[in-house]
């Protein structure tokens, strides 16, 4: 056998090598899966149908092309180097997010993540192997680079107004285009107006730009043509600027990290080249960012053509200057330093002194950005963000809160990790406080909680060798045989620095990226020849056999999930239009056969079939209901919305007592979710007082301590939220709501603990019922009235918003205390205490617009009167007579009567009857 050839040599050898078309033809398909991959939201693993589909032809498409790879390159598939373990051992990446699945604490986002990986393990094979050649290795960074160019492009259009042009340039292939506009590439948040581009997310976005960033100037400096140095240096001012635009704290706080890092790669002349290309462009990019972010704030709200004009004239300008710049330090000052400094970059640790100063420089630059006047250059918002980068500043401390509580979940979860998703799905009940974050904002975390620590040993030593022999290789040989590897260690090292302070890789195309790099490094790391009997026809043939049937399941099963998604997401685009039961329910059926436990889908079907039951009293729609939500919940027990959608069903069959165990069961799940415990204290009390009207002592203090329990609970978490540091925020609201505060007082009342229930009602936290809560006299039906016109109000006026959106859902809400409050007087069952017709008539109203007809009109029918004299009278029975139509029926005597008294009446009932809520 002859002797095996690695490093300079083999890669001579590849020089010359002829490449054969069908490997150029596979060269062209991963090129445009790259430029595919990036416009599908970055394939952001969102766990909802919107996003699911892409993943699912991500992964048949590199799995179709790994089958072209490993037909083309089997002979190639060898262990005669060290490099070859590594394309070997990608395998294990999906093996142990597949074994995690047996453990997984959600099927559905546990597959999801296998997808991912088992693209990402298709992506780093074929890159491997391609990378190996000379010519391929170069198209394939040159077709990168223009992606990511492109992109730059991209997210600039939609900052200054050109969002209908960015949108009709992909809008032929991206599944994120609605009306010619690309969803959310700018986007509006408490810090203002931020450049999101294709991901829809400021910082990933960042760590994209820093990665490229630094690329880009690594292609420039390594450029031998006058074009590469102007199209390289170009692009520096776009991608500055937008890394600006972004208000992205974590990415200027990491940016230097990482450049210091790489300039430890480099040698002192290079070093030199670095900071002043950066330093330039820096610089001319901080002179043009305020006019163009203030024109960006101003054509995303009202476009002209002149300030579009205007701002292309900043960017276009400044990156002309910027790119005669670098063309003329590569010309003139490159040459001078390179022979300047030969002699010193020859011994031994000179190129430490550099990054050195350049610590203390960028120290420097960042006392004056934030320390004193010199930040009065940038915008407002980009100046209000800076000043706001602490160790204290909230963001810090919440990161610190969610690696804690992950650290919860790795310790009961270690040994296989609680499958893809895992955090999203358990990090209510690991949390620390009432947080939103479905993403523990650290990779390595998410990592370790979704595979556990088998997984994650495997996981760290395989980036963790690839990093090893390729800075060994690099260390100890020329540089220049390294260059192609070094553009792919930018963009690893960038992205995955970034990543230990957010959720960058739950975007895979981040993560393709990040396993390109790994595949460039591998491809030309420091590789010696293993033992012969490594290489044994039975390890390759089986190895070869293994990926091969794998990949070609991945190809079946990816084929059933995105014909399983086509139907979710055809059953979602029905619902907008169509009525049919029939037909909003095949697509749901279709779904579920494949996917019997999808989520979304099971929802859906479940309350399509209690809608239906409702109208028909038909028990076979009830029936299919529970049988969806419980096969569902077997692989998905943490799931709020089909837990809430079974106490939906539980209450249809009036088992209230099963539903409140659902609650009182689950609860421990989500510890800081305040309307959970509000379900749990409501229906305690509802059944408690319903036993002490039956006369049931035992059931009655049952109840009553249930809800007990649980206000203890809320009581808990108001003290220990009083423990966080004063700039940490709380996240979502935990108080004593009114409803809490009516419920919890009334039990204490009716157990003859007044003054307690006094207490307990001013603890209520809603500054709209504290006078009404503050009362020395509540109880009474004064008082009970007070709060349900006080509710009528509250929702009237939400309703009235009408440019808001949410405007039902927040009538709805205003409108729980005061039907809330009759409830209480109605269990009562105390003849003193009469409403008034008006209050009747508000609490009519209010469950009419709430969507509860029958019992709207039952209200109102007791307060029916013939005096339609009175305007209230009048109102009632126009109310009344609407609700009656809306369920079928009629009161020809009383509409007679109502339309003699006013003829006008007959207008406004049709009105009410007509009106959709």
């Amino acid at each position: 056998m002859s002797k095996p050839v690695y490093g300079k040599n083999a890669a001579q050898s590849r020089n010359v090598e002829k490449i054969a078309s069908p490997i150029w033809a596979l060269v062209v398909g991963f090129i445009l899966f790259l430029c595919w991959t990036p416009f599908q939201v970055g394939l952001f693993n969102g766990s909802l149908v919107d996003y699911e589909k892409p993943i699912y032809v991500s992964a048949l498409l590199s799995a179709l092309m790994l089958l072209v790879c490993v037909g083309l390159n089997y002979k190639q598939f060898k262990l005669e180097e060290q490099s070859d373990l590594v394309a070997w051992a990608a395998l294990l990446l999906p093996v142990t997010y597949a074994l995690s699945l047996f453990v997984a604490v959600s099927h559905y986002t546990a597959m999801n993540m296998l997808f991912i990986q088992c693209t990402y393990a298709a992506v780093f094979i074929i890159a491997f192997y391609l990378m190996k050649q000379k010519q391929v290795n170069v198209v394939i960074q040159n077709a990168i680079l223009a992606i990511a160019y492109f992109i730059v492009g991209f997210g600039l259009l939609n900052w200054l107004g050109s969002s209908k042009l960015a949108g009709n340039l992909i809008g032929w292939f991206s599944n994120t285009v609605r009306n010619d506009v690309y969803l959310d590439a700018v986007m509006t948040d408490s810090n203002g107006l931020r450049l999101t581009s294709i991901f829809q997310y400021a910082n990933t976005y960042a760590a994209f730009l820093m990665a490229f960033l630094f690329v880009a100037i690594f292609a420039l400096i390594r450029s031998k043509n006058w074009y590469g140095s102007l199209t390289h240096g170009f692009m520096l001012v776009p991608i500055i600027v937008s890394i600006l635009l972004t208000l992205s704290r974590g990415g200027l706080v990491l940016l230097p990290v990482v450049f210091i890092l790489l300039l430890l790669f480099l040698k002192p002349a290079q070093q030199i080249l670095w900071i002043l290309h950066l330093g330039v462009a820096g610089i001319v990019a901080l002179l043009i960012t305020t006019p163009v972010t203030n024109l960006g704030i101003e054509l995303n709200a009202n476009f002209t053509s002149s300030s579009a004009l205007k701002g292309w004239t900043y960017l276009l300008g400044a990156s002309i200057v910027v790119a005669g710049l670098s063309w003329v330090i590569q010309r003139f000052v490159a040459p001078w330093l390179y022979a300047k400094l030969e002699n010193w970059s020859s011994r031994k640790r000179t190129g430490l002194w550099i990054p050195l100063g350049s610590v203390a420089l960028v120290a420097i630059v960042a006392f004056l950005l934030i320390g004193t006047s010199a930040k009065s250059i940038l915008p407002d918002n980009m100046e209000t963000r800076l000043e706001n980068i602490n160790f204290q500043q909230h963001s810090v401390l919440e990161r610190i809160t969610f690696y804690k509580d992950a650290l919860k979940v790795v310790k009961d979860y270690p040994i296989l990790g609680a499958g893809g998703g895992g955090w999203a799905s358990l990090y209510e009940h690991y949390q620390n406080n009432p947080y939103t974050s479905r993403q523990v904002h650290n990779f390595f975390l998410q990592f370790l909680i979704e595979v556990g620590i088998v997984g994650f040993i495997i996981f760290m030593s395989f980036i963790l060798y690839i990093f090893y022999k390729y800075i060994r290789g690099y260390v100890k040989r020329d540089k220049n045989e390294f260059e192609n590897g070094f553009f792919y260690l930018i963009i690893a090292l960038s992205i995955l620095v970034h990543s230990l302070l957010d959720f960058n890789m739950s975007y895979a195309f981040m993560g393709i990226l990040v396993f390109i790099g790994l595949a460039g490094m591998a491809a030309v790391m420091d590789s010696k020849p293993l033992r012969k009997n490594w290489n044994k026809a039975g390890i390759r043939f089986g190895y070869l056999a293994v990926l091969s049937l794998g990949t070609l399941f991945l190809v079946f099963l990816s084929i059933s999930y995105i014909g399983s998604s086509n139907s979710a997401l055809k059953a979602k685009q029905l619902r907008s239009y169509s009525n049919s039961y029939e037909e909003l329910r095949a697509p749901l059926i279709e779904t579920l056969n494949k996917r019997p436990s999808h989520p979304e889908s099971t929802i859906y079907l479940s309350a399509l079939d209690q809608q239906v039951f409702s109208q028909t009293q038909e028990e076979q729609f009830l029936d299919e209901s529970y049988n969806v939500l419980t096969r569902a919940l077997k692989d998905e027990p943490y799931n709020k919305n089909l837990l809430l959608q079974l106490v939906s069903y539980y209450d249809l069959k009036g088992q209230s007592d099963i539903a409140l165990g659902i609650y009182r069961d689950n609860a421990d799940k989500f510890n800081w979710d305040i309307d959970w415990y509000d379900a749990i204290i409501s229906r305690s009390f509802a059944l408690g007082q319903q036993a002490l009207n039956q006369k049931d002592e035992t059931k009655k203090q049952e109840y009553f301590n249930e809800a007990q329990e649980a206000y203890n609970h809320v009581l808990a978490g108001i003290d220990h939220l009083k423990t966080l540091p004063p700039e940490q925020l709380q996240g979502r609201p935990f108080s004593v709501t009114p409803t809490i505060a009516l419920n919890v007082g009334k039990m204490q009342l009716l157990s003859r603990q007044e003054d307690a229930a006094k207490t307990t009602l001013k603890l209520n936290s809603d500054a709209n019922y504290t006078d009404i809560m503050n009362s020395e006299t509540p109880w009474d039906i004064n008082w009970y009235s007070s709060l349900i016109s006080r509710s009528f109000d509250l929702g009237q006026t939400a309703y009235a918003q009408q440019d808001n959106p949410d405007r039902i859902d927040n009538m709805k809400a205003g409108f729980v205390i005061g039907l809330l409050a009759y409830d209480h007087v109605l269990a009562d069952n105390d003849p003193s205490k009469t409403f008034n017709p008006d209050v009747t008539l508000k609490v009519g109203k209010m469950q009419y617009m709430s969507g509860k007809i029958q019992i709207a009109s039952s209200i109102l029918k007791t307060a029916l009167s013939q005096d339609f004299a009175d305007a209230t009278n009048r109102e009632i029975a126009r109310w009344y007579l609407a609700a009656l139509a809306k369920t079928g029926g009629e009161d020809q005597a009383l509409y007679g009567s109502l339309i003699a008294a006013d003829p006008a009446e007959a207008a406004q009932v049709e009105a009410i009857t007509n009106s959709q809520f």
